[in-house]
C-alpha cells in the first residue's frame, strides 16, 4: 500500500481547536459574497469555496442552519444541498473541465471533519492523473488560478 501524506493540511487542521466562531454562520451572514468567496446562494443553502482548496474549484455546500450532521436536517435541507452540488458540479464542468468529481461529507473529527459543528459537502473536481504530487515534494499546491478567479468563473455561472 502506497501513502500520500498532506502536511498543509496538517497546518489547518492543528489550528481547529483554536479557531472561535463558525466560518459558515459568520461567512454566510455578511452580505460580501465575493470577500467570503460564497459563488451561490439558495433558499436554505450556499456553496463557498474552500480556503484550502484540494483542486482549482473545491466548493463545499452547507446549510444555513448551524448543525453537525445530516441526520439532523430535514428532507428539503439535505435536498437543497444535492441539488446545489449538482449546479456547481455543472459550472465547474463549464469552467475548468474537470474529468470527475468527489462528493464528501465528512461528519466529526475522526472522518476527517475540520469544521465539526456545521455540516458541509465537499465538491472536488478532479482531473485524470491530478495526484498534485507537489504538495508532498515540495510543500506546495498547484493551483492555476486564484481563488478570486475561480469565484469569478463560478458565481457567474451559478
Amino acid at each position: 500500500m502506497e501513502y500520500l501524506y498532506t502536511p498543509w493540511r496538517y497546518e489547518y487542521m492543528s489550528t481547529v481547536d483554536e479557531r472561535k466562531g463558525c466560518i459558515f454562520c459568520e461567512k454566510s451572514a455578511s452580505d460580501d459574497d465575493r470577500e467570503n468567496l460564497i459563488v451561490h446562494r439558495d433558499e436554505l443553502c450556499f456553496g463557498i469555496l474552500n480556503l484550502y482548496p484540494y483542486s482549482t474549484g473545491h466548493v463545499m455546500v452547507a446549510p444555513y442552519l448551524h448543525i453537525g450532521t445530516i441526520e439532523e436536517l430535514d428532507a428539503d435541507v439535505i435536498a437543497c444541498m444535492m441539488a446545489l452540488a449538482k449546479r456547481c458540479m455543472a459550472a465547474t464542468r463549464d469552467a475548468f473541465g474537470p474529468d470527475g468529481f468527489n462528493l464528501g461529507i465528512n461528519i466529526s473529527r475522526c472522518a476527517g471533519a475540520g469544521i465539526t459543528d456545521h455540516v458541509h459537502m465537499h465538491v472536488v473536481p478532479r482531473w485524470s492523473g491530478d495526484s498534485n504530487f507537489m504538495s508532498v515534494i515540495g510543500d506546495t499546491r498547484v493551483l492555476p488560478l486564484t481563488l478570486d478567479q475561480v469565484w469569478q468563473e463560478l458565481s457567474k455561472r451559478l
